[in-house]
């Protein structure tokens, strides 16, 4: 990007004169690939149109349009227009819904596709109060309603690549800060000073490392620079949001990548303090995260699911043993003193990335099965394959055997149990079955003689 174009862009997000200066560089059809058909984006397009017919400004965005114009299928389409979220909700009305007070949007259902609609963004120095626009101390974002035109919309997004505007009417694209020449340079740049925007923000820096990794892209120097001396930023989100970006970050199919950038940036022990190789002290815990990252990047190569639920138990089995044992040498017996130490971790884990109900379940049943596999016994082996968790139980202990923590062959015995007949399986029971000691009957006592 060139630097009269940063420099400008800079002093219209500090609220400064120009942005009726700043050009939009349109791209006509026939000089780009992005093709919506192709895109699976029709219902995406009909509701372009129908605030288009209705004489709203309305445009494709985002990430369904820099995913098009990288061959990629996208999963989710943006639309941003002029038209204010209640003339939004009064044109589509039953199958409209509005959410959010930090970022008022619209959802736009068609089945179980939703299009999320936003108006364009503003500057913050146009704000008429604080409902409109808000800001914490330390600079974040906390209510950003104000609204304003498309080239105001633009800079305001996060990134450049994702402030590409695709208009269906003439199939061209407009550009108003240079992302288009940074998606063909596979270059992440963000829009405006970048210590600013995480401020605004922090969250950008986790999106920074998803979007570097998901699109293979580099961070520029620019961008990149601010992240690890900012990193504290991310204290400052609330859990509950911080255990979504968890989910898109891991969920992704580049996780081992993910990882990597989350230690080298620092930005990891403000998601997982206590999973950090620094503080993850026990045995095998690092080897067993790097190894659960692969197998999720491998399981959704080849379309298979993924449960957050077991991600969270390899992260946080590390800390969970590290407390099981100091309770077990303070004399609590194995099985309590396992239930206190699931429950200390998962309380503290809450306090950065809140996790959900039904995956904290899942969680402690993972958990609570592993001391089980160690017993392998006929019909407790047998009780515990058809267990609802046996599977993410048995899947964690395989990660466990690799990092050298289990005794060798208990991953290798379990594999072929689960796939065996009932007569092999007794057979394998049978090789790891201590004989029991048959007890002697007691000595029956001869009653004594009578005297005479």
């Amino acid at each position: 990007m060139p630097k009269r174009l940063i420099k400008k862009i800079k002093s219209i997000i500090k609220g400064g004169e120009g942005s009726k200066q700043l050009r939009a560089n349109v791209i006509p059809d026939g000089q780009h690939h992005f093709n919506s058909s192709a895109s699976n984006a029709t219902n995406a397009i009909k509701v372009v149109n129908t605030l288009t017919k209705a004489g709203y400004e309305a445009y494709l965005v985002g990430g369904c349009v820099r995913d098009g114009l990288l061959d990629q299928h996208p999963k989710d389409f943006d639309v941003s227009t002029d038209a204010h979220p209640d003339e939004i909700k009064a044109l589509f009305n039953r199958n409209c819904r509005l959410i959010g007070r930090r970022f008022r949007l619209a959802h736009i259902r068609y089945g179980r596709e939703i299009i999320e609609v936003a108006t364009f963004r503003g500057h913050h120095s146009n704000s008429a109060n604080k409902q409109q626009s808000s800001t914490s101390d330390h600079g974040m974002l906390l209510r950003d309603n104000v609204y304003g035109t498309l080239d105001e919309d633009a800079i305001r997004r996060d990134f450049t690549v994702n402030a590409l505007y695709y208009r269906p009417a003439d199939n061209a694209i407009i550009d108003y800060v240079n992302g288009y020449e940074d998606i063909q340079n596979r270059c992440l740049r963000i829009i405006g000073d970048p210590e600013l925007r995480y401020k605004e923000d922090p969250v950008r820096m986790l999106r920074a490392i998803r979007f570097s990794a998901k699109l293979d892209f580099t961070l520029s120097k620019e961008s990149e620079a601010p992240i690890q001396s900012q990193s504290q930023l991310l204290g400052l989100i609330p859990a509950a949001r911080l255990f979504d970006e968890v989910q898109k970050l891991f969920m992704g199919g580049v996780a081992t990548e993910v990882w990597r950038q989350l230690l080298h940036y620092d930005l990891a022990q403000w998601l997982f303090p206590y999973s950090v190789p620094a503080k993850n002290t026990h045995p095998g815990a690092t080897a067993m995260i790097e190894h659960a990252m692969v197998n999720t990047d491998n399981r959704i190569a080849i379309g298979k699911s993924i449960n957050p639920a077991f991600l969270y138990a390899v992260m946080l089995w590390g800390p969970l043993q590290l407390h099981w044992e100091k309770l077990q040498r303070d004399g609590i017996p194995p099985v309590p003193s396992l239930q206190q130490a699931i429950q200390r971790t998962l309380q503290n884990q809450a306090q950065h990335t809140t996790i959900p109900k039904r995956f904290v379940t899942t969680i402690r049943e993972i958990w609570e099965l592993q001391p089980r596999l160690n017993r392998r016994h006929i019909k407790p082996a047998q009780q515990l394959v058809e267990h609802q968790r046996f599977r993410a139980a048995y899947d964690l202990l395989l990660l466990r055997e690799e990092a050298e923590e289990t005794p060798p062959g208990l991953g290798e015995w379990w594999t072929e149990f689960q796939e065996a007949d009932p007569d092999a399986q007794k057979a394998l029971a049978a090789e790891h079955t201590q004989p029991r000691n048959k007890r002697r009957p007691a000595r029956r006592r001869r009653p004594a003689k009578p005297k005479t």
